[in-house]
């Protein structure tokens, strides 16, 4: 069992409140994710849950984490330390020779788990596999998973949402993508900040993913229907007792001197009635229903204006073999873009996606007849994390620019101390955010996207698809996100040992 009582979290740094006052049990049979916006706490909250030394140095925390059994935690990132051990390095001094059954469960053999294979030669599906055997093979009673859909492919995704949704022990974890959610999840734990990150709130539904937006969504709308209608009737009151008012305060500065006597006093009394329903119209609006308040994904629209002339060729390439080092990854590979097309490229981890975007990035950054913007999936490829946010998206210095910069990043949420502040201080979603600023700032009109909804809420992702949906220009991108795929991808291709071939349907 897991339970949280009263559970504070403050930001050292700015004393910025991420949870207040949060009260939660994990049950058996729960499959509980954790969503919100980019930067809310959902990674901090997890290795809080975990262990408390995690987060020391960054932020305060107060109130009561009672658990009972073992916990077991995947991180978000595979720890750095263990990547250049052998398999049979990694798993030593663990019980999987015991119980085979654990590496027959996530699709793994124990000649695989007791090779001299190096974990950094892995594929990003493999090395959440290996985690998870070792966390597994310490027989856990709770399962805490941090974002465990990076890096991986369609086919070890979906193996992934059949483990959480048959999974024996509850499971709290953090995901991006909105289709493993609506799959698995059963319990939804909704971390928002409000009234500009002033005010944090944490919302528990024990339902399905998509009731619960439904939910959500019904109550919002119902409560600001009422709040505005009980401000509106409020108004036309204050309104009508004002023009009273005003009637009987006028009569009464105008009485001849030789009626004060007779009609002085009525109109006293009159207006002492009026001044007594002025105060009970004004105690009335203590009692209104709040206009509620929705942490909304925003993320900066593309210039209209951009566009690619349908016949005009944005790549045509050619490879005989894709390799890495001297790794063959895969066959004769040919593609050919005309026009503004959105295309996507799928494949199992370590065919070389991310190898084959790069290459492609290399090809268009050197044309002149088009501007190109490229968010790979290792962000550190384009943003140096010591950097101010500022510094990277106003490079040139001017007044003007840094101005418009500052606009964008607050309509984007960006607290004044986050867009002072070093990159790397930025949650993932952030940094992605930071990244399609800087495309929306360069007016590029071709896109090389790796993964770019892997770091996004899935509330804010369906932003995303829609922004790039109505992209003007032409978008090359690698994803496993299923619904960018079917919304915003007109072709898919996949990538396989044998080269690139069309998909005919996704």
């Amino acid at each position: 069992m897991l339970e949280l009582k009263n559970v504070q979290i403050n930001l050292s740094l700015n004393d910025r409140n991420l949870v207040d006052n949060f009260t939660f049990t994990l049950n058996p049979g729960d499959k509980a994710v954790i969503i919100g916006e980019e930067g809310n706490g959902k990674s901090t909250l997890l290795k809080l849950i975990y262990d408390e030394s995690y987060v020391e140095g960054y932020c305060q925390h107060s109130g009561q984490i009672i658990k009972k059994g073992t916990l077991a935690y995947l991180p978000q990132a595979f720890p750095e330390e263990h990547l250049d051990k052998t398999l049979e390095e990694y798993f030593a001094r663990t019980l999987l020779t015991q119980n085979p059954h654990i590496l027959s469960r996530l699709g793994l053999t124990l000649a695989f788990a007791s090779s001299n294979q190096r974990i950094r030669t892995l594929s990003g599906g493999e090395k959440i596999k290996i985690q998870l055997a070792k966390i597994l093979s310490q027989q856990p009673d709770i399962l805490l998973l941090d974002e465990p859909t990076n890096d991986i492919d369609l086919s070890t995704l979906q193996w992934l949402e059949n483990f959480i949704a048959s999974c024996r022990e509850p499971v709290l974890f953090i995901s991006h993508d909105e289709t493993l959610i609506e799959n698995t999840a059963n319990v939804i734990i909704h971390m928002e900040q409000l009234m500009r990150k002033t005010k944090s709130k944490t919302t528990v539904a024990r339902s399905t993913y998509k009731d619960y937006v439904k939910a959500r969504n019904l109550a919002f709308d119902k409560q600001t229907q009422i709040a505005k209608k009980q401000r509106c009737n409020h108004k036309a009151q204050m309104e009508r007792w004002q023009q009273i008012y005003n009637r009987v305060d006028h009569e009464g500065r105008n009485i001849a001197k030789s009626d004060r006597d007779f009609i002085g006093g009525a109109l006293k009394k009159k207006m002492k009635t009026v001044k007594s329903t002025g105060k009970r119209l004004e105690k009335q609006s203590e009692d209104f229903l709040e206009i509620p308040e929705m942490e909304t994904a925003i993320l900066t629209q593309f210039d209209q204006s951009i566009a690619i002339p349908q016949g005009k060729m944005v790549l045509a390439m050619e490879l005989p073999e894709l390799r890495v080092g001297g790794r063959l990854l895969s066959g004769p590979i040919s593609l050919k873009i005309n026009g503004p097309q959105p295309i996507g490229i799928v494949g199992r981890n370590g065919t070389g996606k991310s190898t084959l975007l790069k290459k492609i990035w290399d090809v268009l950054q050197e044309r002149k007849d088009i501007t190109t913007a490229y968010m790979p999936q290792d962000y550190t490829e384009v943003l140096d994390y010591n950097q101010p946010v500022i510094d990277f998206l106003a490079a040139d210095a001017r007044k003007d620019t840094i101005t418009k910069v500052r606009t964008y990043l607050g309509s984007m949420k960006f607290t004044p101390e986050e867009m002072l502040g070093k990159i790397g201080r930025l949650s993932g979603g952030q940094r992605a955010k930071v990244l399609f600023l800087d495309m929306v700032l360069k007016k590029a009109n071709v896109l090389v996207l790796d993964e770019p909804t892997r770091n996004f809420s899935p509330l804010s992702a369906p932003e995303i698809r829609a922004t790039l949906k109505q992209f003007g220009g032409a978008i090359i991108s690698v994803s496993h996100d299923r619904k960018y795929l079917s919304e915003v991808c007109e072709t898919v291709y996949e990538l396989t040992p044998d080269g690139l071939s069309l998909l005919s349907h996704y």
